[in-house]
Protein backbone atom coordinates (compact mmCIF):
# COMPACT_ATOMS: atom_id res chain seq x y z
CA UNK A 1 0.00 0.00 0.00
CA UNK A 2 1.41 3.38 -1.02
CA UNK A 3 1.90 6.25 1.43
CA UNK A 4 1.78 9.96 0.62
CA UNK A 5 5.22 11.38 1.30
CA UNK A 6 6.40 14.98 1.12
CA UNK A 7 8.40 15.57 -2.03
CA UNK A 8 10.47 18.39 -3.52
CA UNK A 9 12.51 18.81 -6.66
CA UNK A 10 15.34 21.27 -6.22
CA UNK A 11 17.51 22.85 -8.92
CA UNK A 12 21.09 23.06 -7.63
CA UNK A 13 23.97 25.38 -8.54
CA UNK A 14 21.59 28.01 -9.87
CA UNK A 15 19.09 30.61 -8.65
CA UNK A 16 17.17 30.34 -11.95
CA UNK A 17 14.69 27.45 -12.19
CA UNK A 18 15.50 24.87 -14.88
CA UNK A 19 19.09 26.05 -15.36
CA UNK A 20 20.93 23.92 -12.78
CA UNK A 21 20.99 20.23 -11.87
CA UNK A 22 17.73 18.90 -10.39
CA UNK A 23 17.57 16.47 -7.49
CA UNK A 24 14.39 14.75 -6.35
CA UNK A 25 14.03 14.74 -2.56
CA UNK A 26 11.62 12.43 -0.73
CA UNK A 27 11.38 14.18 2.62
CA UNK A 28 9.66 11.29 4.44
CA UNK A 29 11.79 8.28 3.58
CA UNK A 30 11.04 6.21 6.70
CA UNK A 31 9.61 2.77 5.97
CA UNK A 32 10.85 2.54 2.39
CA UNK A 33 12.99 -0.44 1.46
CA UNK A 34 16.20 -0.13 -0.51
CA UNK A 35 14.37 -1.70 -3.45
CA UNK A 36 11.59 0.91 -3.28
CA UNK A 37 14.11 3.73 -3.10
CA UNK A 38 15.99 2.38 -6.10
CA UNK A 39 12.75 1.98 -8.05
CA UNK A 40 11.80 5.58 -7.26
CA UNK A 41 15.21 6.79 -8.42
CA UNK A 42 14.87 4.85 -11.66
CA UNK A 43 11.39 6.34 -12.15
CA UNK A 44 12.43 9.97 -11.61
CA UNK A 45 15.29 9.29 -14.06
CA UNK A 46 17.31 12.18 -12.62
CA UNK A 47 21.02 11.84 -11.96
CA UNK A 48 20.14 11.48 -8.25
CA UNK A 49 17.13 11.03 -5.97
CA UNK A 50 17.49 11.31 -2.19
CA UNK A 51 15.53 10.03 0.79
CA UNK A 52 15.55 11.87 4.12
CA UNK A 53 15.58 9.77 7.30
CA UNK A 54 16.12 10.22 11.00
CA UNK A 55 19.83 10.32 11.88
CA UNK A 56 21.53 7.44 13.63
CA UNK A 57 24.42 9.67 14.74
CA UNK A 58 23.61 12.18 17.48
CA UNK A 59 25.84 14.78 15.83
CA UNK A 60 23.76 14.80 12.64
CA UNK A 61 20.66 16.88 11.93
CA UNK A 62 19.26 14.33 9.45
CA UNK A 63 20.30 11.28 7.42
CA UNK A 64 20.08 10.89 3.66
CA UNK A 65 20.37 8.01 1.20
CA UNK A 66 21.36 8.92 -2.34
CA UNK A 67 20.49 6.93 -5.47
CA UNK A 68 21.25 7.24 -9.18
CA UNK A 69 18.82 5.49 -11.54
CA UNK A 70 20.95 2.36 -11.17
CA UNK A 71 22.79 2.36 -7.83
CA UNK A 72 23.16 3.87 -4.37
CA UNK A 73 25.99 6.35 -3.79
CA UNK A 74 27.91 6.86 -0.54
CA UNK A 75 28.00 10.62 -1.17
CA UNK A 76 27.21 13.11 -3.93
CA UNK A 77 27.55 16.87 -4.10
CA UNK A 78 24.50 18.41 -5.72
CA UNK A 79 22.15 16.02 -3.85
CA UNK A 80 23.78 17.11 -0.58
CA UNK A 81 23.10 20.79 -1.30
CA UNK A 82 19.63 20.20 -2.75
CA UNK A 83 18.57 17.97 0.13
CA UNK A 84 19.81 20.48 2.70
CA UNK A 85 17.87 23.22 0.92
CA UNK A 86 14.69 21.10 0.95
CA UNK A 87 15.15 20.02 4.58
CA UNK A 88 15.50 23.65 5.71
CA UNK A 89 12.45 24.74 3.70
CA UNK A 90 10.39 21.88 5.13
CA UNK A 91 11.41 22.69 8.71
CA UNK A 92 12.94 19.25 9.24
CA UNK A 93 16.21 20.78 10.44
CA UNK A 94 17.20 24.26 11.54
CA UNK A 95 20.78 25.50 11.00
CA UNK A 96 22.70 26.19 14.19
CA UNK A 97 25.13 29.10 13.87
CA UNK A 98 24.85 28.75 10.09
CA UNK A 99 25.71 25.03 10.16
CA UNK A 100 24.00 21.74 9.36
CA UNK A 101 25.40 18.22 9.62
CA UNK A 102 24.23 15.57 7.16
CA UNK A 103 24.68 11.87 7.81
CA UNK A 104 25.15 9.67 4.73
CA UNK A 105 26.96 6.46 3.84
CA UNK A 106 30.35 8.19 3.68
CA UNK A 107 29.85 9.57 7.22
CA UNK A 108 29.09 13.07 8.48
CA UNK A 109 29.15 15.97 6.04
CA UNK A 110 29.34 19.54 7.35
CA UNK A 111 27.31 22.21 5.54
CA UNK A 112 27.51 25.98 5.82
CA UNK A 113 24.24 27.86 5.28
CA UNK A 114 24.64 31.39 3.95
CA UNK A 115 22.16 34.10 3.09
CA UNK A 116 21.60 32.89 -0.47
CA UNK A 117 23.69 29.74 -0.90
CA UNK A 118 24.95 26.59 0.79
CA UNK A 119 28.29 24.82 0.76
CA UNK A 120 29.62 21.51 2.02
CA UNK A 121 33.01 20.45 3.25
CA UNK A 122 34.27 17.67 1.00
CA UNK A 123 34.33 14.74 3.43
CA UNK A 124 37.46 13.12 1.99
CA UNK A 125 39.67 12.85 -1.06
CA UNK A 126 42.47 10.58 -2.19
CA UNK A 127 44.19 10.54 -5.58
CA UNK A 128 45.78 7.71 -7.58
CA UNK A 129 47.66 8.48 -10.78
CA UNK A 130 46.47 6.53 -13.83
CA UNK A 131 49.31 5.40 -16.10
CA UNK A 132 47.08 3.29 -18.37
CA UNK A 133 46.69 5.19 -21.68
CA UNK A 134 43.13 3.86 -21.89
CA UNK A 135 42.23 6.22 -19.04
CA UNK A 136 42.17 9.12 -21.50
CA UNK A 137 41.91 7.31 -24.86
CA UNK A 138 38.16 8.09 -24.93
CA UNK A 139 38.88 11.85 -25.02
CA UNK A 140 39.32 13.40 -28.46
CA UNK A 141 41.15 16.46 -27.13
CA UNK A 142 44.64 17.26 -25.79
CA UNK A 143 45.12 16.32 -22.12
CA UNK A 144 47.63 17.98 -19.80
CA UNK A 145 49.58 15.55 -17.62
CA UNK A 146 48.30 12.28 -16.19
CA UNK A 147 44.72 11.48 -15.28
CA UNK A 148 43.91 10.65 -11.67
CA UNK A 149 41.35 8.44 -9.95
CA UNK A 150 39.98 10.77 -7.26
CA UNK A 151 38.04 9.19 -4.40
CA UNK A 152 35.66 11.70 -2.79
CA UNK A 153 33.18 9.00 -1.71
CA UNK A 154 32.29 8.30 -5.32
CA UNK A 155 35.42 7.80 -7.43
CA UNK A 156 35.90 10.03 -10.47
CA UNK A 157 38.42 9.73 -13.26
CA UNK A 158 39.71 13.31 -13.48
CA UNK A 159 41.80 14.84 -16.25
CA UNK A 160 42.73 18.36 -17.31
CA UNK A 161 41.94 19.24 -20.92
CA UNK A 162 44.32 21.70 -22.55
CA UNK A 163 42.13 24.76 -23.10
CA UNK A 164 38.56 25.76 -22.34
CA UNK A 165 37.60 25.80 -26.01
CA UNK A 166 38.84 22.21 -26.45
CA UNK A 167 36.74 21.10 -23.47
CA UNK A 168 33.63 22.99 -24.56
CA UNK A 169 33.81 21.40 -28.02
CA UNK A 170 34.93 18.00 -26.79
CA UNK A 171 34.21 14.85 -28.77
CA UNK A 172 34.39 11.65 -26.75
CA UNK A 173 33.66 7.94 -26.94
CA UNK A 174 31.00 7.07 -24.34
CA UNK A 175 31.28 3.32 -24.85
CA UNK A 176 35.05 3.35 -24.43
CA UNK A 177 34.77 5.45 -21.28
CA UNK A 178 32.13 3.15 -19.77
CA UNK A 179 34.20 0.07 -20.63
CA UNK A 180 37.13 1.58 -18.72
CA UNK A 181 35.50 2.84 -15.52
CA UNK A 182 32.43 0.65 -14.93
CA UNK A 183 34.38 -2.59 -14.17
CA UNK A 184 36.33 -0.64 -11.56
CA UNK A 185 33.16 0.41 -9.74
CA UNK A 186 33.83 4.11 -10.31
CA UNK A 187 31.18 6.80 -10.81
CA UNK A 188 32.37 8.32 -14.09
CA UNK A 189 34.75 10.94 -15.45
CA UNK A 190 35.13 14.65 -14.77
CA UNK A 191 37.17 16.86 -17.08
CA UNK A 192 38.14 20.45 -16.46
CA UNK A 193 40.02 23.24 -18.21
CA UNK A 194 41.27 26.56 -16.90
CA UNK A 195 42.18 29.68 -18.85
CA UNK A 196 43.27 32.29 -16.31
CA UNK A 197 40.42 32.77 -13.84
CA UNK A 198 37.96 30.92 -16.06
CA UNK A 199 37.33 27.29 -15.05
CA UNK A 200 34.97 25.01 -16.99
CA UNK A 201 33.98 21.49 -15.92
CA UNK A 202 32.17 18.60 -17.62
CA UNK A 203 31.17 15.28 -16.02
CA UNK A 204 30.16 12.02 -17.72
CA UNK A 205 28.66 8.83 -16.29
CA UNK A 206 27.27 6.89 -19.27
CA UNK A 207 27.53 3.57 -17.44
CA UNK A 208 24.89 4.82 -14.97
CA UNK A 209 22.60 6.11 -17.69
CA UNK A 210 23.89 9.70 -17.35
CA UNK A 211 25.61 10.65 -20.62
CA UNK A 212 26.48 14.05 -19.16
CA UNK A 213 25.72 15.31 -15.65
CA UNK A 214 24.45 18.91 -15.95
CA UNK A 215 26.27 20.27 -12.87
CA UNK A 216 28.15 17.91 -10.58
CA UNK A 217 29.14 18.73 -7.00
CA UNK A 218 31.29 15.68 -6.28
CA UNK A 219 32.86 15.93 -9.73
CA UNK A 220 33.82 19.54 -9.03
CA UNK A 221 35.13 18.45 -5.63
CA UNK A 222 37.28 15.83 -7.34
CA UNK A 223 38.56 18.40 -9.85
CA UNK A 224 39.34 20.78 -6.97
CA UNK A 225 41.30 18.04 -5.18
CA UNK A 226 43.20 17.38 -8.43
CA UNK A 227 44.03 21.08 -8.78
CA UNK A 228 45.07 21.45 -5.13
CA UNK A 229 47.31 18.38 -5.24
CA UNK A 230 48.86 19.59 -8.52
CA UNK A 231 49.71 22.97 -6.97
CA UNK A 232 47.39 24.90 -9.30
CA UNK A 233 45.61 26.37 -6.25
CA UNK A 234 46.53 26.72 -2.59
CA UNK A 235 45.29 27.59 0.89
CA UNK A 236 43.04 30.65 0.85
CA UNK A 237 42.28 30.47 -2.88
CA UNK A 238 38.80 30.33 -4.34
CA UNK A 239 37.25 30.20 -7.78
CA UNK A 240 33.89 29.81 -9.50
CA UNK A 241 33.51 27.04 -12.09
CA UNK A 242 30.98 26.90 -14.91
CA UNK A 243 29.23 23.70 -15.96
CA UNK A 244 26.22 22.58 -17.97
CA UNK A 245 26.07 24.76 -21.06
CA UNK A 246 26.57 21.79 -23.39
CA UNK A 247 23.27 20.36 -22.12
CA UNK A 248 21.32 23.63 -21.97
CA UNK A 249 22.05 24.55 -18.34
CA UNK A 250 24.05 27.35 -16.71
CA UNK A 251 25.43 26.09 -13.41
CA UNK A 252 27.96 27.87 -11.21
CA UNK A 253 30.00 26.13 -8.53
CA UNK A 254 31.86 28.00 -5.79
CA UNK A 255 35.11 26.33 -4.72
CA UNK A 256 37.08 27.45 -1.67
CA UNK A 257 40.27 26.10 -0.02
CA UNK A 258 41.16 26.22 3.69
CA UNK A 259 44.49 24.45 4.04
CA UNK A 260 43.81 20.95 2.75
CA UNK A 261 40.05 21.36 3.21
CA UNK A 262 37.85 21.87 0.17
CA UNK A 263 34.44 23.57 0.26
CA UNK A 264 31.95 23.24 -2.62
CA UNK A 265 28.91 25.52 -2.77
CA UNK A 266 26.24 27.19 -4.80
CA UNK A 267 22.70 28.44 -4.92
CA UNK A 268 19.54 26.31 -4.91
CA UNK A 269 15.93 26.89 -5.92
CA UNK A 270 12.89 24.66 -5.37
CA UNK A 271 11.00 24.00 -8.61
CA UNK A 272 8.43 21.43 -7.44
CA UNK A 273 6.71 20.82 -4.11
CA UNK A 274 4.08 18.20 -3.41
CA UNK A 275 3.76 14.58 -2.45
CA UNK A 276 4.89 11.24 -3.80
CA UNK A 277 2.65 8.18 -3.41
CA UNK A 278 5.14 5.37 -2.76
Amino acid sequence: MSVSRRFAQVDVFTAVPLMGNPVAVVLDGAGLSTEQMQAMAAWTNLSETTFVLLPTNSEADYRVRIFTPKAELPFAGHPTLGTAHAVIEAGIAVPKDGRLVQECAVGLVELTVGADRLSFRLPRYALTELSDPEATAWINAPVKGAAQAVDVGPVWLVAEVDGVSALENLAHDEARLAAYYVPKGWTGATLYAADGDRVVVRSFAPGDGIPEDPVCGSGNGAAAAFRLTAGQVSDGDSYRASQGRQVGRDGWIDVRFEGATIHIGGQCVTVLRGSAAI
